[in-house]
This record gives structure tokens, C-alpha cells and sequence, in this order.
């Protein structure tokens, strides 16, 4: 089951953190058709917020058409949002784990590193590199033999 973790300094709403989060567990194939989201009671119990909060963003996944309320049962998933390759156990994850450890011992903390991805995302997206090309996702995780910000070889 799905534990929501509100970071109240965000800037981002709270029920807004919640549909986010839930999304982000639908990616990563961590909720599947027909799990059971925590009541909200459950919820304002783990992070002390207002009922109603969760009511809300359990709305908003619904309108979406992701999860389904079910009377006196609790909310259920309706759909999934994963795709082959995202899972939270898969390769694609397990090179981006190893590209951000050796990025951690380069010297970079959290926020350099989200930067830093934030940027390459931005400019492969917004280029539409790769995509056309029908890329497999291998640039997902930059590979690097000394940190990431190697220079290209090649050029002795």
C-alpha cells in the first residue's frame, strides 16, 4: 500500500502532492488495477492533515479515471499509468540509481542533481532528441566513467 509523504515547505498543495504521488506509484507499477488506496482516515492518521484534503485529491484521480470509489469499500485503481521499462525495479532504474550514486560521489548533492536532471530532461523533451529517432531510452541514465560532466572522448 501506497504511504503518502506530504512536504508541507514544497510550495505544492497538499492534495496536490497526494494526486502526485499516487501518479508516481502508478508509473512505477507500485499500485495496480484493483489495489486499494488507504482510507482517508488512514492517511490523516500517517501525515496529520485535514480529512477533506484527502477527499480532494482522491477526486481528482477519479476524474482523471484512475482510481474508483467504491461505498464501503474504500477507493480502488481503476487504471494504470506504467510503461514497459519504468518499473521501480527495472534496468532503466537500476542505471539511473548507479548514474546518481556516482554523481553523489562527484561531490553533487540532491539539489545539483535534480538540476542538472531537470535540465537534460528539458532539453531532450523540448528537442524532441531521440524521440523521432525512436530511441529505446537508453540516455535515460547518463553513463560516465569519472562523473557527469565527462568531456567527449575521441578527441586525442
Amino acid at each position: 500500500m501506497i504511504e503518502y509523504r506530504i512536504e508541507r515547505r514544497s510550495g505544492v498543495s497538499t492534495y496536490q502532492q497526494i494526486v502526485q504521488q499516487t501518479k508516481q506509484a502508478l508509473r512505477l507499477g507500485v499500485l495496480q488495477p484493483g489495489d486499494k488506496l488507504p482510507t482517508a482516515r488512514e492517511v490523516v492518521e500517517q501525515t496529520a492533515i485535514n480529512p477533506n484534503t484527502v477527499l480532494k485529491a482522491y477526486r481528482e484521480l477519479e476524474r482523471e479515471g484512475l482510481v474508483e470509489p467504491r461505498p464501503g469499500l474504500g477507493t480502488f485503481v481503476r487504471r494504470s499509468l506504467a510503461r514497459p521499462g519504468a518499473a521501480a525495479d527495472g534496468p532503466l532504474r537500476a542505471g539511473l540509481v548507479a548514474w546518481v550514486d556516482e554523481a553523489r560521489g562527484a561531490g553533487l548533492d540532491q539539489e545539483d542533481i535534480g538540476a542538472l536532471m531537470a535540465s537534460v530532461l528539458e532539453q531532450r523533451f523540448e528537442t524532441g532528441v531521440g524521440a523521432a529517432a525512436g530511441s529505446t531510452g537508453a540516455a535515460a541514465a547518463p553513463r560516465s566513467s569519472t562523473g557527469p560532466a565527462d568531456p567527449p572522448t575521441g578527441s586525442n
